[in-house]
C-alpha cells in the first residue's frame, strides 16, 4: 500500500524502515498544512490527524485506508467516507489513561481546593481550611463509556466512588453499579455529585449539555468536560456555575483558544488548554496502535 505519512505520528521515523520492509510505500508530509509530496492519486494509505482540512478527501481518489491519531471522528469526512468503503482506524485507547487521570486530578483539586493552598503558599501564609471535600462515597455519572468513559469509571472507584454510566449503548461493565440510555439522563443527574462528559461530539450531542440539562443537575455537583467542547451551551454554563453548580473541570470549549470569558476568573473552575490527552506513554501507545493496524493491511 502506498502510504502518506505525517507528522502528526511523532514517531513516525523510527518505524519507516520497518513498514517499507512490510511491503508499503512511504512518503513523509512534516506539516499538515504543506503542499502535499507526490501525486493525490498515488495515495491509498493515510496515517496522520487533520490532514483532510487542508486537502479536501475527494483528490484521494484511491484512497482506501485512514489512521487517525485522533481519538475523535469530528476532524475527518465521516459521511464521505462510509460512502466509499474506506477503511478508518482511531487511536482508540491511546489517551484514555491520562485523560483518566486528569478527570480525577481536576475534581481532586476542587475538593481539596488546591487554589486556596497554593495562593497561601505564594505569600508564605500558614492558613488551614477546614471544609474540603472527600471523593469518597460520592455519585460520579460518566457520560460516554467507551474507553475513556471506562478509564475514568476505574479511577474513581478506586476512591470509593459509586460509579454510573451513560451511553447510547446499554453494556453491563464491572466498573459501573449501573448503566442507563441517554434518555434517563436528567434523572440519574440529579442524583450525581459529579459529572463526566467523555460523549462523542455528534449533531445529536451539540449542545446537549445546555440550559435544561444543567437546571437538571444536583446543588453542588462538579462537571468534567474532558471530550469536545461544543457538547456544552457555554453560556449556559456560565449561568450554571454562577448558580447552583459547585465546579467544573474544563479542558475543551466551543472555541479554542478560550477568549476573553468569565470563566477565566472563577475560582471554582479548573481551565486547561486542551491538554488532558497527554502523557508520557502517548507515544509508546499510538505507535503500537498504528502498526498493529498497518500488519492486517
Amino acid at each position: 500500500m502506498n502510504l502518506l505519512i505525517t507528522g502528526a505520528w511523532q514517531q513516525a521515523e523510527n518505524y519507516m524502515e520497518e513498514i517499507r520492509q512490510c511491503g508499503h510505500g512511504i512518503v513523509f508530509l512534516p506539516c499538515e498544512r504543506e503542499e502535499m509530496p507526490c501525486a493525490y492519486e498515488w495515495i491509498e494509505g493515510i496515517v496522520g490527524n487533520g490532514i483532510f482540512l487542508s486537502h479536501p478527501i475527494e483528490k484521494f481518489i484511491n484512497l482506501k485506508y485512514i489512521q487517525l491519531v485522533s481519538a475523535g471522528f469530528d476532524r475527518v469526512p465521516m459521511d464521505y467516507i462510509r460512502r466509499h468503503g474506506i477503511k478508518i482506524h482511531n487511536a482508540r485507547g491511546v489517551y484514555s489513561a491520562p485523560m483518566a487521570e486528569y478527570a480525577v486530578a481536576g475534581v481532586l483539586s476542587l475538593y481539596k481546593n488546591q487554589r486556596f493552598f497554593y495562593e497561601n503558599q505564594k505569600e508564605h501564609t500558614w492558613k488551614k481550611k477546614r471544609d474540603l471535600k472527600e471523593l469518597d462515597g460520592q455519585r460520579v455519572c460518566i457520560l460516554g463509556c467507551g474507553s475513556v468513559g471506562i478509564e475514568c469509571a476505574k479511577r474513581f472507584q478506586a476512591f470509593g466512588c459509586r460509579v454510573f454510566g451513560i451511553d447510547t449503548r446499554v453494556v453491563e461493565h464491572e466498573s459501573f453499579l449501573s448503566m442507563y440510555d441517554l434518555e434517563s439522563i436528567k434523572e440519574v443527574l440529579a442524583q450525581s455529585d459529579i459529572v463526566v462528559i467523555t460523549l462523542p461530539l455528534t449533531k445529536k450531542t451539540k449542545h446537549i449539555f445546555d440550559k435544561k440539562m444543567f437546571d437538571s443537575m444536583k446543588t453542588g455537583a462538579v462537571l468534567v468536560n474532558i471530550a469536545r467542547g461544543a457538547l456544552i451551551d457555554t453560556e449556559a454554563l456560565i449561568e450554571a456555575l454562577k448558580g447552583h453548580l459547585g465546579g467544573a473541570v474544563l479542558d475543551v470549549f466551543e472555541e479554542e483558544p478560550l477568549g476573553e470569558n468569565p470563566l477565566w476568573d472563577m475560582d471554582h473552575v479548573v481551565i486547561t488548554p486542551h491538554n488532558s490527552f497527554v502523557g508520557s506513554g502517548n507515544n509508546a501507545r499510538m505507535s503500537s496502535v498504528i502498526m498493529k493496524n498497518l500488519e492486517k493491511c
